[in-house]
């Protein structure tokens, strides 16, 4: 896949601590369990699986977090696309409750990893407000606060003033905050993983694609375009919105749109204190939404879709820096210091979707715009699930592939859709 337009380097890779070294794979291995995809969910699962004690090898066609993991805007936010009752609903009393939980446990994972291996990852948890920009989105995020503080969590309802109070911007009717997320510097944090997994005796290729997948007897070979291969008991495969044809048909079963994003140059004490005071991090209820931050250095970040192909040009950003200009009228003029984008992977029903088509072939793809907990916490339960063989271990029932209708034309429709949302999503004023 082509890498973004070389504006300049992600904000991320810019101010990242310096990479562990992840050499590629150069002879022939032997392990219990062969990971493809360096992003949160693999190095989560390699990481855990090695404390397990189970000896495992991490395959990354590039450096660990290059894909959406390291270029996303580092916000943590628990749950899921679903709140608790859609869940239960849908999956039934006891899995719903199960899922739940998992769900709204994913944060608590990301802040626990970076505290309990003492990562060198900038970060903050002063919660996450979520803003209301239409009478429909009131009652979401009405029902939203209520479903998840009956279930436990932090949250408050706030009125339209609250909201303009605490994001800067009066372009909210009214939100929630939820005190359980946060934020973190991305690629720090897959750098984290891999520096945390290593110490704990996974072994870890970067600059390593694999090429081809064949079952032997109960073994996998899992080529390498190094001309070396990988003899694992089972394989994990984890590359969501960078999957190719590996797997038959698995890449047609996600749609993986770009998520780009701006930031500026550090803010003035005086700006600074004028947006997010309180330091949350924040998204909207836009279907094409919103979401916003600072980062440790004190530069705001503003993130939403753009075109769906790879970026050709500092005009793909030039939505992002209107709304920008528009929410935050005091930014005017502000430079514009980052401009990037990164992969995500969403699937039909906005779930991730886990797949295991042949015995020993695990496949988990899609996060919907929360890899960061989801993914991490997913990596977790893959790592226990492989350890046990116990499906009850899963957070989510395995899915025969099942190809999107039509795939070949999403790309189409999706751009199309963008468009409509953008002209019925409600302007920024």
């Amino acid at each position: 896949m082509a890498e973004p337009f070389p504006l300049s380097p992600s904000l991320w890779a810019a101010t990242a601590p310096p990479a562990a070294d992840t050499p590629a794979l150069t002879e022939p291995a032997r392990t219990d369990i062969c990971i493809i995809g360096g992003g949160y969910c693999g190095l989560s699962a390699a990481l855990h699986l090695a404390e397990q004690g189970t000896d495992t090898v991490l395959l990354e066609a590039r450096e660990p977090g290059w894909g959406g993991s390291g270029r996303n805007g580092g916000q943590v936010i628990p749950g899921l696309k679903y709140d608790p009752a859609d869940l239960k609903a849908k999956f039934g009393e006891e899995h719903g409750r199960r899922l739940v939980d998992f769900a709204g446990r994913t944060a608590d994972t990301v802040f626990d990893l970076i505290g309990r291996h003492a990562m060198d990852v900038p970060h903050v948890r002063a919660g996450w407000i979520q803003g209301a920009h239409t009478e429909a989105g009131l009652g979401e995020v009405a029902r939203r606060a209520e479903q998840w503080a009956d279930w436990g969590a932090a949250t408050e309802l706030l009125d339209r003033d609250a909201v303009a109070a605490k994001l800067g911007t009066d372009n909210y009717l009214g939100g929630w905050i939820d005190r359980r997320g946060g934020a973190i510097q991305p690629l720090a944090f897959a750098r984290g993983l891999v520096r945390a997994a290593q110490g704990a005796g996974a072994r870890i290729h970067g600059g390593t694609s694999v090429t081809k997948l064949e079952r032997r007897g109960e073994r996998w070979l899992v080529q390498t375009d190094r001309g070396v291969a990988v003899d694992a008991g089972r394989v994990l495969l984890a590359t969501n919105g960078y999957t190719g044809d590996l797997v038959p048909r698995l890449r047609r079963t996600v749609i993986a749109v770009n998520s780009y994003q701006i930031a500026t140059e550090p803010l003035t004490d005086n700006l600074r204190k004028t947006i997010l005071p309180e330091g949350h991090v924040s998204s909207d209820t836009r279907k094409l939404l919103l979401y916003f931050r600072f980062d440790h250095q004190g530069r705001l970040l503003m993130g939403g879709r753009g075109p769906f192909r790879e970026p050709s040009g500092p005009a793909d950003w030039a939505h992002l820096e209107r709304v920008l200009g528009k929410m935050f009228p005091q930014l005017k003029d502000t430079p514009i210091a980052h401009r990037w984008c990164g992969r995500v992977a969403i699937t039909r029903d906005f779930l991730p979707h886990l797949h295991e088509p042949e015995p020993g072939l695990l496949i988990d793809i899609g996060c919907m715009g929360r890899g960061v907990g989801l993914q991490t916490t997913m990596g977790k339960a893959l790592a226990r699930y492989l350890g046990s063989g116990n499906k009850s271990d899963l957070p989510f029932p395995i899915l025969p592939i099942q190809p999107i209708p039509a795939h070949g034309l999403n790309r189409l429709y999706v751009s199309a859709i963008i468009a409509w949302y953008r002209m019925t999503d409600g302007g920024v004023r």
